[in-house]
């Protein structure tokens, strides 16, 4: 049994509905045109022709609701980096067991963001290391804060807009602030930080 046939039997075995696998990042691109699949799992390493990276960027363009999650042995910071950029809403290594992997899936699916916290650590520079910027911080109004704190533990904004009892617009608006007062490129690097800022705090 091959590694993609192994993949497919742990994921259906877990409740999954695998639609369809791809030997290189050209016929994975073609599938999800295809298929318009909820996740795709990508490695960065494909073999010939465009690399995992490329992949999802590629299928990004496509302008379909499908997720991307990479499953890799790699855990270079540079990579988890790039993969984020490149639009993946999770990073797994392969070395992770089944039920941590479907967790992921069904993180991810739900809007969220999966990224074990010992890789998410190492997406900071070496600046980020010596902790937050406070001034950046203290930016934040009472409101934003609340919406950065349940963004730290994982909720989505259909999750936050239920727990503060506002619109969903108006959580969008939030994230979107808050991203800019912190001046990272993302929610998850948003979540990192709060996290960071909570541990100098104590």
């Amino acid at each position: 049994m091959n590694w993609r046939a192994g993949l497919r039997s742990a994921l259906t075995g877990g409740g999954c509905d695998v639609v369809g696998d791809a030997a290189n990042g050209e016929d994975a691109v073609k599938l999800v045109g295809k298929l318009q699949p909820d996740l795709v799992l990508l490695d960065i390493r494909l073999g010939e022709g465009m690399d995992g990276l490329e992949t999802a960027r590629a299928i990004g363009a496509l302008g379909l609701p499908t997720k991307i999650m990479m499953l890799t042995l790699h855990d270079d910071p540079d990579y988890i980096r790039a993969a984020l950029q490149a639009g993946a809403s999770g990073y797994v290594l392969k070395d992770a067991g089944i039920r941590e992997l479907l967790e992921a899936v069904k993180q991810v699916l739900s809007g969220a963001t999966a990224i074990p916290s010992a890789l998410l650590s190492t997406i900071l520079t070496r600046d980020d290391r010596r902790g937050p910027d406070a001034s950046a911080m203290e930016r934040l109004t009472e409101r934003e804060n609340d919406v950065l704190e349940l963004i730290a533990e994982g909720l989505t904004n259909k999750g936050i807009a239920r727990q503060l009892q506002i619109s969903p617009a108006t959580v969008k608006a939030h994230v979107e602030r808050v991203i800019s007062k912190l001046g990272v490129a993302d929610r998850t690097q948003a979540a990192f930080m709060a996290t960071r800022w909570r541990e100098t705090r104590r």
